[in-house]
């Protein structure tokens, strides 16, 4: 087999998906859609707690940090899936290639250490509420955003400079729809054993570990509402984490699905769909399902609005 040395290797190739005719229209619109609405309602949100101060609390603190991601997220994916599907030219440099790469595994990595740290404030509120104000506060919240930035701008950073050595065989088509770390192992030439024996080691670490402490959180959480006599009392006490819980299971299933799946080149398709789901769509519900369920965020909004007439 041909190798292609880095220093001679310019560009990828992405297949992503089908792009011929009606096909072709309906994808476009669709992720057309989704990155507009994403990029708008998380830009919203982080405006909201911004500007208001009654959403100036930790459970709020994390949800804005949340939307800067979903906002980089699709930003960092979504612009080239469309310039694909638009012009057909599914090339992407080398350089553009790891960069993405380094931006997808990012905002993967936040997304996941943020969605942990907001279990933990809600299983802090509802289980120990009268230690709440004093565990949660504000030197605590910068403390822990400060670990998992650090950690999410470093991790990737270790994929990205490693790829960048590896030799690449003679075909260079991506079967993805953007420059995801397994696809590219695949197309090496180079020994990848080490990188994916990192990769299978951090999937434990930091998807299916964060996963159970997410999931021990809410059994504590779910524990401590029904301990509450009152129905109207439980039932507003779990509505201030259904919204954290809502996108818990919208970003985790199809992650984990996607792992626990046995690999077929049938699955390739489905692989692609599954992506979508958590690198797209949950960015693009998050706003809906923490402002749609939320009379806080709600009532937020008039007042951003009057503060923007006064000015």
């Amino acid at each position: 087999m041909d190798q292609c040395e880095n220093s001679s290797l310019t560009e990828f190739y992405i297949t992503a998906f089908p792009t011929t005719g009606t096909v072709a229209i309906f994808i476009f619109v669709g992720v057309l859609f989704m990155y507009v609405t994403a990029v708008t309602g998380n830009l919203i949100i982080v405006t909201l707690i911004c500007m208001v101060p009654q959403l100036h609390t930790p459970m709020y603190f994390f949800l804005c940090n949340l939307s800067v991601v979903d906002a980089t997220y699709v930003s960092t994916i979504l612009p080239k899936l469309l310039s694909i599907t638009l012009t057909e030219d599914k090339k992407i440099s080398f350089h553009g290639c790891i960069t993405q790469l380094y931006f997808y595994i990012f905002c993967a990595d936040a997304e996941i250490l943020i969605l942990t740290c907001m279990a933990y404030d809600r299983y802090v509120a509802v289980c120990t509420p009268l230690h709440y104000v004093q565990v949660m506060r504000k030197q605590v919240c910068i403390a822990m955003a400060a670990c998992f930035w650090l950690v999410s701008a470093i991790n990737p950073l270790m994929y990205a400079l490693l790829t960048s050595k590896y030799s690449f065989s003679s075909s260079h088509q991506i079967d993805h729809f953007f420059c995801e770390i397994r696809s590219l192992l695949v197309l090496s030439s180079s020994n990848t054993t080490s990188v994916e024996m990192v990769l299978f080691v951090e999937d434990i670490c930091l998807v299916f570990v964060t996963f159970l402490f997410i999931l021990t959180s809410y059994v504590s959480i779910i524990s401590a509402v029904l301990k509450v006599h009152s129905s109207k009392g439980r039932l507003k006490t779990f509505s201030s984490c259904s919204s954290h819980l809502t996108t818990v299971i919208l970003f985790y299933g199809p992650i984990i699905f996607l792992y626990i799946k046995p690999e077929t080149e049938q699955s390739k398709g489905q692989d692609k769909l599954l992506s979508l789901l958590y690198v797209a769509v949950v960015p693009t519900l998050n706003p809906f399902v923490y402002s749609l369920r939320n009379k806080e965020v709600i009532a937020a909004l008039p007042k951003v609005i009057q503060i923007k007439q006064k000015t």
